[in-house]
């Protein structure tokens, strides 16, 4: 458990926040991992860096994962730089911002839904070819505590992109067990020292949201990214089509 050596992966959005410690756990498990990101060039650079340290393959990929054909290059280059795909982790996501009901236009819904769940169609149905030449794969989405309990007011469209991303977990694992193929999702609550709670979460909200979490504290990045490396590592494994919920104890499914 834990043990990546030799594994080959792809990890969404791993440039910053949850992704850029998930890559970080990756490297030290032994996988090599292509790094895709979009405007996180920085810190893509840094892991790419950190790779070469400790003597593991690593390579920086650039997509804009909403629009179609851009995944689909992206993966197929990564692919071939790894020489095939043993584990994808579905990573990219954002709130893009708040919004409530009443101001929800098409063009914002259709937005956030192809951050969060076109763009893991996309990069997943071109790297399921490579996953099943691997034998036994594994896929990470990342969901998010939202997407089971609905989010806080103004987090209504990413919630259900979400809960989307959970519903599309349980039936990608069915469609995908024939072929050795694994597919579980992390469900994250706070998690401070992310790009995403600076920008969406006030202080005083997450001062707030902390008094209610049974363990007394706010999530870490690493925390998810041990949590996506288990899941990861336990390729001939029995779990699939499952969540983690990773939130201190707010919610247990």
């Amino acid at each position: 458990m834990g043990n990546l050596n030799g594994k080959r992966a792809l990890v969404t959005g791993g440039g910053q926040g949850l992704g850029y410690a998930v890559v970080e756990r990756l490297l030290e498990a032994g996988a090599d991992v292509a790094i895709h990101y979009f405007s996180s060039e920085t810190g893509a650079r840094e892991l790419k860096a950190l790779a070469e340290r400790k003597g593991r393959r690593a390579e920086m990929f650039r997509a804009d994962l909403t629009r179609e054909a851009e995944p689909v290059a992206m993966v197929d280059a990564a692919a071939k730089f790894l020489g095939g795909l043993d584990v994808l982790v579905n990573n990219a996501g954002d709130l893009v911002e708040r919004r409530y009901i009443r101001d929800v236009d098409a063009a914002f819904w259709e937005r956030v839904m192809a951050v969060n769940v076109n763009s893991m169609v996309w990069v997943t149905r071109a790297a399921v070819p490579w996953l099943i030449q691997a034998k036994q794969a594994s896929i990470v989405n990342l969901s998010s505590l939202a997407g089971r309990k609905g989010g806080h007011p103004g987090s209504l469209v990413y919630a259900t992109a979400k809960g989307a991303v959970l519903t599309w977990t349980r039936g990608l694992a069915n469609e995908l067990a024939p072929h050795g193929i694994r597919v579980n999702c992390v469900a994250p609550g706070l998690i401070l020292g992310t790009r995403f709670h600076s920008t969406h979460t006030t202080e005083e909200s997450a001062k707030k949201t902390i008094e209610g979490i049974p363990l007394g504290r706010a999530g870490a990045p690493d925390d998810v990214a041990r949590a996506v490396v288990y899941l990861a590592s336990e390729y001939d494994g029995f779990i699939t089509g499952a969540t983690l919920d990773i939130n201190g104890g707010v919610y247990a499914a």
